[in-house]
């Protein structure tokens, strides 16, 4: 739930890069305001994972699935997602413009172990400096950002021929209003009141058809859907609010 951009000519929203850098050293607490992405992420984790062992070839049994993959997490806040996904062996790469979500990731990750490459950079950054990976996450990223037709564009221009692009966000309908802003912000407080943009929100159309612009294939999509009664999220059909989907470079 953070953003990326270049630090020049940037995509990236400066209030939204405040906001989030408030609450970095909150990152790692199940209970506190990113209890929900504590919850969320096993969702993010199983849906990157599937797409990364059918691309590339791996037995998702495995332990090491993803090793030696170069993969680069943009917005990784506080590593919740760079992780798990380095101890599924990726190479990984996390981004974020918030000073205090990358002290908080890599002090993290220093305490669990884990060699993952911290920066306080932009994905726009790395691609000027020439760097491809096999895997590129935004992940709750792309509605926080300025300008979404740039910074797809950037995600795009960083993924490897035969490389994989996935993407989260959120869908700009009355449904996800009603569920994301009013009943996550302001009923249910799962979040702070304001993290949101509702106009800010990309239907899967407009991302697919930019993704498309920058010469990637489209690849699998799904709804992630939240049930009260489990208290658990899960795949679903219904992309009315939270989505996820990804995109291939061609060989």
């Amino acid at each position: 739930m953070a953003f990326a951009a270049s630090q020049t000519g940037s995509t990236i929203d400066a209030a939204e890069v405040a906001r989030f850098d408030a609450m970095a050293r909150t990152w790692w607490d199940p209970k506190g305001p990113m209890a929900v992405l504590h919850k969320f992420n096993p969702v993010r984790l199983g849906f990157v994972k599937a797409l990364a062992c059918e691309r590339f070839g791996r037995d998702p049994k495995s332990l090491q699935s993803l090793e030696g993959l170069a993969l680069v997490d943009i917005g990784c806040g506080g590593g919740v997602l760079s992780e798990p996904l380095a101890r599924l062996g990726a190479e990984v790469t996390g981004l974020d413009p918030a000073p205090t979500n990358i002290a908080v990731a890599r002090t993290h990750a220093e305490r669990s172990g884990l060699a993952i490459d911290y920066r306080e950079t932009t994905i726009e950054s790395l691609v000027a400096e020439g760097r491809r990976f096999d895997i590129v996450l935004a992940m709750e990223v792309v509605e926080h950002v300025a300008d979404v037709e740039a910074f797809v564009g950037a995600c795009c221009a960083a993924v490897k021929p035969g490389g994989l692009l996935v993407m989260a966000t959120l869908n700009r309908t009355l449904k996800s209003y009603a569920l994301a802003i009013v009943g996550a912000e302001y009923v249910l407080r799962w979040l702070p009141r304001g993290t949101h943009d509702w106009e800010k929100f990309v239907t899967p159309a407009e991302l697919e058809a930019a993704i498309a612009r920058n010469g990637l294939e489209l690849g699998e999509s799904t709804g992630v859907a939240y049930n009260p009664f489990t208290d658990r999220w899960s795949a679903s059909r219904d992309m009315d609010v939270n989505y996820m989907l990804a995109a291939a470079r061609p060989v």
